[in-house]
């Protein structure tokens, strides 16, 4: 869960943002390199009479196009392969559909006979002691920790986006359309998101809540809201 004061991400909870992650950080050494180096050649100039054997300098015009071929060829090769990670679906464990509609969200486990239900944000005046405003709901998303996760997101009236955070997860939800990912949870937990498509004078009232559990809780808590 994020706070007031923090500057970096919220600690990550799947494979996938663990990726985003680093990559952040290996993108932001480059810009700040670069900054440095540009920094250091303007102050440079300023400091030092001119010279004219820079005027005809081959050597410095070739690595002045050179290097920032190679800086991009470091920025795409791992930006790539976290794209092909993101869109790789292996055989899941679990099928979960979501879909949204004006201004909450209705889950479906179609891997279970009758499985489903609306998930509303509670209102302030029904918000229990310690729980988090405007985020929590009145029928968490419950997964097993540690199994690939497909999700297939759709929406019954206008655009929508289901998007977690600390999961690295952020999917539109169109009418008429399915759209699909996968992530894996690394460790138990509750998850907090919201919808990320204006989507309406609520649009700020459709929070997500995952929680992450061991398996067999999982299966506890199916079995108990099938029946």
């Amino acid at each position: 869960m994020a706070n007031q004061s923090q500057l970096a991400f919220q600690d990550a909870s799947s494979p996938i943002m663990e990726e985003l992650v680093e990559f952040h950080d290996h993108a932001l050494m480059v810009a700040l390199m670069i900054c440095s180096l540009v920094l250091y050649l303007l102050t440079l100039m300023l400091m030092e009479k001119l010279s004219s054997n820079t005027v005809d300098a081959q050597e410095i015009e070739l690595i002045w196009t050179i290097l920032p071929a190679i800086v991009l060829i470091l920025l795409a090769l791992p930006s790539l392969q976290i794209l092909y990670m993101m869109d790789e679906i292996d055989e899941p464990d679990l099928t979960l559909k979501a879909i949204g509609h004006q201004w909450y969200w209705s889950y479906e486990y179609t891997d279970f006979k009758d499985l489903s239900f609306d998930s509303y944000m509670l209102p302030t005046t029904e918000l229990p002691l310690g729980h988090f405003r405007l985020l929590e709901v009145d029928h968490r998303v419950v997964l097993p920790m540690e199994s690939p996760i497909r999700i297939i997101v759709t929406a019954d009236d206008v655009l929508h986006s289901w998007t977690v955070p600390t999961l690295g997860v952020k999917t539109d939800a169109i009418p008429g359309r399915l759209n699909q990912t996968s992530f894996i949870t690394t460790r138990p937990g509750v998850f907090y998101g919201q919808c990320s498509e204006i989507c309406g004078a609520n649009h700020s009232f459709m929070p997500i809540v995952v929680e992450s559990t061991p398996l067999t809780y999982f299966e506890n808590w199916s079995s108990l809201l099938a029946s």
